[in-house]
């Protein structure tokens, strides 16, 4: 993380919007697992059908991070004007962390049930500190790149 003190240091209003990636990301990833726990435990999910309810979930991460990147990107122009790139970074990060945390949201219930592990006990803690860690580096990785930091 050191590597990216230098965005703290250039643009603070960068750090104001980790926040709403994180939380987003949390509940997309919160909510897929939940769906699928809840299969599971119904009996309409089978480990065997991983790749079934991956193509699924990342269909649906997609297809709500477009929609959130969208709007996010109108009301940030809005909000910070002449920051077009900051907005960039911020809404392709959500996009992003949206489609990432449906993908581990769904895998990790899988995953705990293969290793005859209960789901519904280490599925979310592990999906909120993966999915934090994987979007904070998404993030400022794409703030070097985009507003060249």
């Amino acid at each position: 993380m050191a590597k990216y003190e230098a965005a703290f240091a250039v643009i603070p209003l960068l750090v104001t919007f980790i926040p709403m990636l994180t939380d987003t990301g949390g509940n997309a990833g919160s909510q897929s697992s939940t769906m699928i726990i809840r299969g599971m435990a119904v009996g309409e999910i089978e480990p065997g059908d991983l790749f079934k309810v991956l193509w699924k979930e990342l269909r649906v991460g997609v297809i709500v991070g477009v929609i959130l990147g969208f709007v996010n990107y109108v009301r940030l122009v809005i909000l910070y004007p002449g920051r077009e790139m900051l907005c960039l970074t911020v809404v392709l990060s959500l996009m992003a962390t949206v489609i990432i945390a449906k993908t581990i949201g769904c895998m990790l219930p899988i995953a705990a049930k293969v290793f005859h592990m209960d789901p519904a006990i280490m599925a979310a803690p592990l999906i909120t500190t993966i999915v934090d860690a994987v979007s904070l580096i998404i993030y400022f990785q794409l703030a070097c790149t985009l507003l060249g930091l």
